[in-house]
């Protein structure tokens, strides 16, 4: 593993780190990590996962970017697409290689982003998110979570609290996740996340949902998606994978009957093992 800058910025270095594949291969996942977009890093991939990758003949490089809410939305999907950027222009003087072929993967908030990524960024040839996310205008997100109400109510100065007065690259889900928790109880991380108004803000909005941008130059899509998922509803897999369809891009969609949130970090069981078999060979498709 080599860990690189992709970019610096606010006088913060993003980082990535490359797993090679060891063989000739010049196709490379971006992996993008979840978290709220307000938690979690590049450190939070599972490495059996990054083996299997490898083992696919697929480079990996995953990658932090700057939290919400110190940095909003816009912002992070340009973090997003620098690194596409850094790889494509740097990675023949960084690595040593020249990627032919590039995907991006993400799971919950790195699956919306990698959903955005695929909408601004057509040369893209696969996108893989795992309980991402194609609408953040919804209820699910906008509004009070009927979930996370059931867990004790995070007070406002606790919260306000946890937000820094500097930019952020990485934090640990312990630091943080009160904030998310407290957003979510309130129903206000939308407007917390991207720094807009509901109604006032909605056709910036608009373009901060992937499945509202949908066209027919969008990658080949693979979204998977645990059926009693608590935290992201599977619908918003189902509803992009609609309009995919009405698009007439290439995509698969996957719902696991029984799995939560973060069903694929529970590699021992084995409808996941036939879940992640499923994604490998979609990128070996697409990639190799």
């Amino acid at each position: 593993m080599r860990t690189i800058c992709y970019k610096t910025v606010e006088g913060v270095d993003l980082l990535g780190d490359f797993y090679s594949a060891c063989q000739t291969s010049s196709a490379v996942i971006v992996y993008i990590h979840g978290g709220g977009l307000i938690f979690g890093s590049r450190k939070d991939i599972l490495q059996e996962q990054v083996k299997q990758y490898n083992l696919a003949g697929l480079h990996v490089l995953s990658i932090d970017y700057r939290l919400a809410p110190e940095t909003r939305v816009p912002a992070i999907i340009e973090d997003i697409q620098d690194a596409l950027s850094w790889l494509r222009e740097q990675a023949f003087i960084e690595l040593g290689f020249q990627p032919s072929v590039i995907a991006v993967v993400g799971s919950s908030a790195g699956g919306y982003l990698a959903l955005l990524a695929g909408s601004r960024e057509p040369a893209l040839k696969a996108v893989v998110s795992f309980y991402g996310y194609g609408d953040i205008q919804a209820s699910w997100s906008s509004h009070p979570s009927s979930f996370y109400l059931q867990k004790p109510t995070v007070p406002k100065e606790l919260a306000d609290r946890l937000i820094t007065r500097r930019t952020l690259a990485e934090s640990s889900i312990q630091q943080r996740f009160g904030l998310y928790l407290y957003y979510r109880q309130q129903g206000i991380w939308t407007q917390e996340v991207t720094g807009l108004d509901l109604v006032q803000d909605k056709e910036e909005l608009d373009l901060l949902c992937p499945a509202q941008v949908v066209d027919d130059s969008f990658p080949p899509t693979m979204l998977l998606h645990g059926e009693d998922d608590q935290d992201v509803p599977c619908e918003q897999s189902i509803g992009m994978a609609r309009r995919l369809q009405s698009a007439g891009v290439e995509h698969t969609l996957l719902t696991l009957p029984g799995e939560d949130h973060l069903f694929d970090m529970q590699l021992d069981k084995e409808n996941v093992q036939r879940a992640f078999a499923q994604v490998l060979e979609f990128l070996r498709r697409h990639l190799v």
